[in-house]
């Protein structure tokens, strides 16, 4: 079988994210390659799906949270950039902050940043 380099880099990107998928499952603290392979794979897949990038974004950031990283991890993760294969050709998306304080992280990336703790907002008293 004979791959392009880009293909053998996809390759990489799907064996370390899958690796990462195994250990996030068990309960494995993720290493920096693990999480950026882990939200790379996730956002490659939806391009593929035909979502937008700015719902990939979005969607990216509810991936992980801090308590699914090693320590130091979300510190060194401030930005992650993938150039995924849309339907209408290759675009640049830029996850900025992917490792929340604030996440859950989920397993379908459906999280946000909307403030879940019920009352809309903290910032109302000054």
């Amino acid at each position: 079988m004979k791959l392009t380099p880009k293909e053998e880099e996809r390759l990489t990107v799907f064996t370390a994210a899958e690796v990462a998928r195994r250990r996030k499952e068990r309960g494995v603290l993720l290493s920096h390659p693990e999480t950026v392979a882990y939200i790379s794979d996730w956002c490659i897949e939806r391009a593929r799906e035909g979502q937008s990038v700015a719902e990939i974004r979005s969607g990216a950031t509810g991936l992980l949270g801090r308590e699914d990283v090693m320590e130091g991890v979300p510190e060194m993760v401030d930005m992650i950039q993938v150039e995924p294969m849309f339907p209408d050709g290759t675009k640049l998306v830029t996850v900025h902050d992917p490792i929340r304080a604030d996440s859950v992280g989920s397993e379908d990336g459906a999280g946000d940043d909307t403030n879940t703790d019920g009352d809309g907002g903290e910032g109302d008293a000054e």
